[in-house]
């Protein structure tokens, strides 16, 4: 992710909105003999919000993984703005900037926030230990938390370290190229938070599209309010298929059995229940 010097912000980049940002193609993947996706084809706009909901265990997470390169798919194609994706994020070249938010934020418990922040510029960069810092602390400031650099993740509540996890995601060295598009996907940002830690969350994801200029994004979740408050269009998957796809004004009036049951959390209809 990049993050301009001035503002801790990403830096705005030119998009052409009539190519797609991210395209899958005959998706597929298993674990054992657990066919978890069978031949996903998903197509996602420069800017466009995309929550994927579905029952648990249905393959929304994997999704994710297989487009932050952490994982690579049996079967099918990955297209990053118009490139062929080869192999996983390590052997690729994107030419988008992609950050992921982990379920349960993922920081490094020995690790102080600044440098759960900066982790990947510590890593893969030749930034001093001063210039890190400050890109961290701007990065922080742009979730809402300033001025806790020096805390541990133990000191943090569950929304704070959700936030913490949410800079570490933007942040980026500034010396590389800075004309990149930028995909962020949030895997059940808002799980485990109270309604009102969830709503800030909510609140975050909106506002780092907001100001972000050409930004894409991703969200895996079951609660209804952040589907309703983040995305723009909702692709419903069930037993590694997409069942349904729409825009988010579509939900409540779509005939859709598996989305219907799905809003109305009813135990009767084609999603069974395990006992």
């Amino acid at each position: 992710m990049s993050v301009s010097e001035s503002n801790g912000m990403m830096p705005q980049s030119p998009c052409d909105d009539d190519a797609p940002i991210l395209e899958l193609k005959g998706i597929s993947k298993r674990f054992g003999s657990n066919q978890v996706l069978d031949n996903i084809d998903l197509t996602v706009q420069p800017g466009e919000a995309v929550a994927l909901i579905g029952p648990s265990g249905t393959g929304k997470s994997t999704i994710l993984r297989i487009i932050a390169g952490l994982l690579a798919p049996d079967q099918g194609d990955i297209f990053v703005a118009g490139q062929q994706r080869q192999g996983l994020i390590e052997d690729a070249n994107d030419p988008v900037n992609i950050g992921m938010v982990f379920q349960q934020a993922a920081l490094f418990d020995s690790l102080t926030v600044q440098e759960n922040v900066g982790f990947s510029l510590y890593q893969n960069s030749d930034l001093s230990e001063a210039e890190i810092s400050q890109l961290a602390e701007q990065a922080l400031t742009m979730v809402g938390l300033p001025n806790i650099c020096d805390r541990y993740p133990a000191e943090l509540s569950g929304g704070m370290r959700k936030r913490v996890s949410f800079a570490r995601a933007v942040i980026a060295n500034p010396k590389e190229a800075q004309d990149k598009p930028t995909i962020l996907l949030y895997d059940e940002p808002t799980a485990g938070l109270d309604p009102i830690a969830s709503t800030v969350i909510e609140d975050l994801i909106r506002n780092i599209r907001g100001n972000q200029g050409c930004s894409t994004y991703l969200i895996v979740t079951h609660q209804d309010s952040t589907i309703r408050r983040t995305a723009d269009r909702v692709v419903m998957l069930h037993k590694g298929s997409i069942q349904w796809m729409g825009h988010i004004d579509q939900i409540d009036h779509t005939p859709n059995p598996y989305v219907r049951q799905f809003f109305n959390a009813s135990i009767e209809g084609p999603i069974r229940v395990a006992n």
